[in-house]
């Protein structure tokens, strides 16, 4: 029960790493802002959630929408009166090469992978600051730091995460403790919608431990990254 008491906004929450996560957090006795575009996966969370005794809701919204991060923080306040973690884990997989790629999609990628963490911190920032202590952690990727042919939008993307984690930590501190993960190859619905299984294959071959992560080994390393209190 580290996180008793303690209020927290997943975004990307109803599937995968950040339906994970929700789920640790709820255990660790936080109340959850569950935060996705599908109703349906959105209550099952929740129900989940409240199966066990815990206490969650959900928000569900377009993260490509920047409008809708007014809304997420808006109801978390109107719920819970104020937010002690953000995890910043709503993406979007792009497979295009640089001479394909449009402008349109490079600017939605960037809205659901950079620019939301950006307008999700501008937004509880404040109230962080004035309780004098909050979390916020980005999900960055592997491909933060390396590329592959093919994914020009998505890896430009998370190198820019990468960037906007450090400028978040250097200025948002000492209240707001800021850090980034970088999960590797982790089977989730966008990895499966990269090909189906002789891609997912081809992609464990090419690990150095051949095989690949799950959702439910990603709350390990959050309690690395010192999100609990």
């Amino acid at each position: 029960m580290r996180l008793e008491n303690k209020v927290a906004i997943v975004t990307g929450a109803t599937s995968g790493m950040g339906r994970a996560t929700a789920v640790l957090f709820a255990r660790e006795g936080a109340k959850v802002v569950v935060v996705g575009r599908n109703e349906k996966r959105a209550k099952e969370v929740v129900d989940q959630i409240k199966a066990e005794g815990k206490e969650a809701i959900y928000v569900l919204g377009d993260a490509a929408d920047l409008a809708f991060c007014d809304e997420i923080v808006n109801k978390t306040v109107e719920a819970y009166g104020t937010v002690d973690i953000l995890i910043n884990n709503a993406g979007m997989l792009s497979m295009s090469s640089l001479q394909n790629v449009t402008i349109e999609e490079w600017d939605k990628v960037f809205r659901v992978n950079v620019d939301s963490a950006l307008k999700l911190c501008q937004l509880v920032a404040p109230i962080m600051k004035a309780k004098g202590k909050g979390v916020i952690v980005n999900v960055a990727s592997v491909a933060s730091f390396a590329a592959h042919h093919g994914f020009a939008p998505y890896i430009s993307s998370k190198h820019a995460m990468a960037g906007l984690s450090k400028s978040m930590a250097w200025e948002l501190g000492p209240e707001i403790r800021v850090n980034a993960i970088a999960p590797g190859l982790i089977h989730t619905a966008m990895v499966d919608s990269i090909g189906g299984p002789a891609v997912l294959q081809g992609m464990i071959d090419n690990c150095p431990v051949k095989r690949c992560g799950q959702p439910d080994e990603l709350p390990g390393v959050l309690r690395g990254s010192r999100v609990f209190y």
